[in-house]
């Protein structure tokens, strides 16, 4: 194989600071936007954060329409409701997205099948879907993040559940990145705290498993620049916001989630969810998200706390921590030196700590969490048990587009071994 020498740093465009919501209707302007489509939830939509984004927009003269219809945890079904929603607009300039990643998501969805309409599968990641590159440019798109916990404000990813399949897939190119993120403190002063708790803890698995994804150059070369995947592998640029990232979680998570009122820690937990984002976005993912896909999909009677939802859900943030310590007990072995970098940016004491401790100290470090921030004890404390591990493994082997960037080779037994290992912690 003909090794991969380089990385590409795709950038990412942020504001961030107290009653920048407010900033969104100049900034159409200045786009050239006269009507632009607003997408957020229900809930949301009779929340301050979607008042004020529409206040900025009636001040600048903006025309607006307001999809309120987007699913926690989207579906291929929502999706097109969202997209055929915009393709019955007379005209659309642009799009603002006001809310969690679900939202972000399915207004990149909408953005892309209204600029260049296609088979819904044609774009979806393979082996799912066509994989298609994404054709030429789409409209701008602002997003104003309410969760700190995808960084999808950063990132050209569009992530939903094919509910035929029972499994989490997506859409990634990026042209699909929003066009400049709105990240203001103010916007997630409504958050509950198990939803601050599990969005958090998304962004400490965004930030490790980009820092221990495996590098860029043990991937194969690309016969064109233009062929280079989104998602790199590890590299010297994705493991600066990386570490910054776990280090914010450290000193921030447990604050944002015990006290809603406490807009610094949120803040800062927002600012850490886009650098998580920033470096994920070049880095990649890897196995504790692609195991996480099967383990929202499969779900059959959980309804966690802080959701308002009239179905059952696993929260993309739980469903990936869940099988986080598992996971990085079986990679420590390919990179302790990483993996102990991670755990001590997380505030574990790795003093005194060798290879062979890096899977214990790191494992222990994420528990903690876990533990603090009272998230249940693993995979059989949401409905799963072992007769459910060979359907977890089956929907986990086709997401190729994070699991191959583990840095230690898994197989279906390997993963069998994980989803066993994450039914219990503590």
């Amino acid at each position: 194989m003909d090794r991969d020498t380089a990385f590409e740093m795709a950038t990412s465009n942020i504001r961030f600071g107290p009653g920048v919501t407010g900033e969104v209707g100049m900034d159409l302007v200045d786009l050239g936007a006269q009507r632009v489509v607003v997408l957020t939830d229900p809930h949301l939509a009779l929340l301050p954060p979607v008042a004020n984004v529409r206040a900025a927009l009636d001040a600048e003269g903006i025309e607006h329409v307001l999809f309120d219809q987007v699913s926690v945890e989207p579906t291929d079904e929502s999706f097109q409701q969202a997209i055929t929603f915009a393709d019955h607009q007379d005209r659309i300039d642009a799009f603002v997205a006001v809310g969690g990643g679900s939202t972000i998501d399915t207004a990149k969805a909408a953005n892309l099948y209204h600029c260049h309409p296609a088979d819904f599968l044609a774009y979806v990641n393979p082996p799912i879907g066509g994989g298609k590159p994404v054709p030429g440019p789409v409209k701008p798109l602002i997003a104003i993040p309410t969760t700190a916990g995808t960084g999808s404000e950063t990132t050209g990813v569009a992530i939903f559940d094919l509910v035929g399949l029972k499994a989490k897939t997506g859409i990634a190119h990026r042209r699909l990145k929003p066009t400049i993120g709105l990240v203001d403190p103010e916007n997630p002063r409504t958050l509950p705290p198990a939803v601050a708790a599990s969005t958090g803890l998304d962004v400490l698995s965004h930030a490790i498993e980009s820092y221990t994804a495996k590098p860029f150059n043990e991937r194969p070369r690309p016969e064109r620049p233009l062929l280079r995947p989104a998602y790199q592998g590890s590299n010297p640029t994705s493991d600066i916001w990386a570490l910054h990232a776990l280090r914010m979680v450290d000193a921030y998570l447990r604050r944002a989630v015990a006290d809603p009122s406490d807009e610094a820690a949120r803040g800062m937990m927002l600012l850490a969810a886009s650098y998580a984002g920033m470096g994920f976005g070049n880095a990649g993912v890897h196995l504790p998200h692609g195991m996480s896909y099967p383990v929202s999909g499969m779900v059959r009677d959980y309804r966690p706390d802080g959701y308002d939802v009239d179905h059952a859900i696993v929260p993309h943030g739980t469903s990936v921590i869940l099988n986080a310590p598992a996971v990085f007990r079986f990679t420590a072995s390919s990179s302790p030196q990483r993996h102990l970098d991670a755990a001590a940016a997380l505030g574990a004491d790795i003093s005194g700590a060798g290879p062979d401790d890096a899977a214990r100290v790191l494992t222990d470090r994420i528990i903690f969490f876990m533990q603090e921030l009272d998230i249940p004890s693993g995979l059989a404390a949401i409905g799963y048990g072992s007769d459910d591990i060979p359907a977890l493994v089956e929907g986990t082997l086709p997401q190729h587009r994070v699991t191959k960037l583990s840095p230690r080779p898994a197989e279906a037994d390997d993963l069998a071994r994980m989803f066993e290992d994450a039914m219990r912690y503590w």
